[in-house]
């Protein structure tokens, strides 16, 4: 069988002025399906009854054709390309062959533009035509090598509301980033670093953009004592404030606040008072 969208090893049966066609085995009935692999793709040394691997897409005339260049993306894989051009049909992808891959509107899970990066996935269209998707959550694997605490890389490649951040870590495995561990906004299309802080049971990753808490107070101390400077010394900001006005201030949840607070008053850097907290000034240190 001629398969669409995939690599795979084939046998030259005849040659043609226009080159070189293909077949499933060596030895062939004239009426079976063949494939042409063009002059420009076919080796000098290639001869009937020898195999070549190959992958099989539709040219700019909707016709089966072979070439010897292996694509950045195949049938139900995943890869991360670029956007060349969009026009009233959809984006265009740059995957490695002359003919770029066509992203459809309805396939696409926000609006890309030239120049941007976006994951997909291929797919057969009702038409029988090779097109990408950005609608890989099915696609996406859930077996990744990892163990819990690790430290990964992936894109992020949906926002929800409800739920957080979809990435596929390593363009590959699924991955969430809980709301509540969103202190900082992500944008779709955006490469991160990770912690994998949980792993369900169905082998779905759970993700933070943060450090264990006891690795993070120290960096969350010295974000806080570096706001409370561009503020002149005070943040209406304690343990009573709601957690959505921490996090909108400092990019912290409030839990984060509070551990990385009582850090700075352990050290004698600040002070509580009733509506918020006040840096302690190096005369007020020096005068103690």
């Amino acid at each position: 069988m001629l398969k669409l969208g995939e690599i795979q090893t084939l046998f030259a049966v005849r040659r043609s002025e226009y080159g070189m066609y293909l077949a499933e085995t060596a030895k062939t009935s004239q009426d079976a399906p063949v494939v042409l692999l063009p002059n420009n793709q076919t080796p000098r040394e290639l001869s009937p009854g020898d195999p070549i691997e190959v992958f099989l897409y539709r040219d700019s005339e909707d016709r089966l054709v072979a070439t010897t260049t292996h694509p950045a993306l195949t049938l139900g894989g995943l890869a991360v390309l670029p956007v060349k051009e969009v026009n009233r049909i959809g984006a265009f992808l740059s995957w490695g062959l002359a003919k770029d891959l066509l992203l459809p509107f309805s396939e696409q899970t926000y609006r890309v533009k030239a120049g941007d990066y976006a994951l997909v996935s291929l797919y057969i269209d009702k038409s029988s035509r090779l097109c990408a998707t950005m609608k890989v959550y099915s696609y996406l694997e859930t077996d990744a090598p990892y163990q819990k605490e690790a430290l990964v890389s992936g894109i992020v490649y949906e926002i929800s509301n409800t739920l957080g951040a979809f990435v596929a870590v390593d363009n590959r495995y699924s991955a969430l980033i809980p709301k509540q561990e969103l202190f900082r906004p992500l944008t779709p299309g955006e490469q991160i670093n990770a912690r994998i802080s949980g792993i369900r049971e169905d082998g779905k990753l759970t993700l933070s953009l943060r450090d264990r808490s006891y690795l993070q107070i120290q960096p969350d101390a010295v974000l806080i004592e570096e706001r409370l400077k561009e503020n002149g010394g005070f943040l209406p900001l304690h343990d009573k404030s709601p957690a959505d006005v921490i996090g909108q201030e400092l990019s912290l949840s409030k839990n984060a606040f509070k551990r990385a607070v009582g850090h700075l008053l352990k050290e004698g850097k600040i002070t509580l008072e009733e509506n918020g907290i006040r840096l302690v000034s190096s005369a007020s240190k020096n005068t103690y």
